[in-house]
C-alpha cells in the first residue's frame, strides 16, 4: 500500500490522488486502506516519513562531522551536485513536496516531515546563532536548485561542468553554514 501511494503521490501530488486509486494500484480496497492508515492525510503522512527516511542529499553522517564548515559544505555540495544530475530521475521526496506543495493539508505534514528528518539534522551541525534559519535556507537551496536543474532543465545549470557547479554551490553552503555572516 505505501509503495502504491508513494508512487501515486510522486505522480500526481496528495490533491490528484484518491484512496480508491491508490487501492487499486496496491491490489487492495479503499477500505483496508483506511483501515490501515485512518485517512488519506495520515498515508500521506506516513509516504512523506518513510521517502525522507532514505539516504539522500542530507544523510545522517552530516551530524557525526561536528562543526567542520569545510567537510559539510563539501559533502552537502557534492550530495546535491550528484543527485540532481540532468541525466537522473528527481528524487521522490522532491517530487512529492513539488507536487504537493499546494494543499494546506500537504503542507503542514511536510513542514513537519522536513523539520524532523532535515532541519532536525542540520541545526546541531550548525555552530552559533540562527542555526534554525541557516539550516531553512540551506534546504531551499537544495530544493531551488533541484527544481532548476532537473525539473525547469536550466541549460546554465544542466550544462555545466558538474565539479565547477560543485564547487559553487559549495561556495553557497559555506556562507550559510559559517555564523554571522
Amino acid at each position: 500500500m505505501l509503495d502504491s501511494a508513494r508512487a501515486a503521490f510522486t505522480r500526481a501530488g496528495y490533491d490528484g490522488v484518491g484512496v480508491r486509486e491508490i487501492a487499486t494500484g496496491a491490489g487492495v480496497t479503499a477500505m483496508l486502506v483506511n483501515r490501515y492508515f485512518g485517512s488519506k492525510e495520515s498515508l500521506f503522512a506516513e509516504v512523506v516519513d518513510v521517502t525522507l527516511s532514505r539516504p539522500g542529499i542530507l544523510t545522517r553522517e552530516i551530524t557525526t562531522m561536528g562543526h567542520d564548515v569545510a567537510a559539510l559544505a563539501r559533502h552537502i555540495s557534492a550530495a546535491l551536485v550528484d543527485a540532481t544530475s540532468p541525466t537522473g530521475t528527481p528524487l521522490d521526496g522532491f517530487l512529492i513536496m513539488l507536487r504537493s506543495a499546494s494543499s494546506p493539508q500537504a503542507a503542514a505534514i511536510l513542514r513537519d516531515k522536513f523539520e524532523a528528518h532535515f532541519e532536525h539534522r542540520l541545526v546541531p551541525a550548525l555552530p552559533g546563532d540562527a542555526a534554525r534559519e541557516r539550516a531553512s535556507l540551506m534546504l531551499a537551496l537544495i530544493a531551488g536548485l533541484q527544481l532548476m536543474r532537473q525539473v525547469i532543465a536550466m541549460p546554465s545549470l544542466t550544462g555545466a561542468d558538474p565539479c565547477t557547479l560543485e564547487k559553487q554551490v559549495e561556495a553557497l553552503f559555506r556562507l550559510l553554514i559559517i555564523p554571522n555572516v
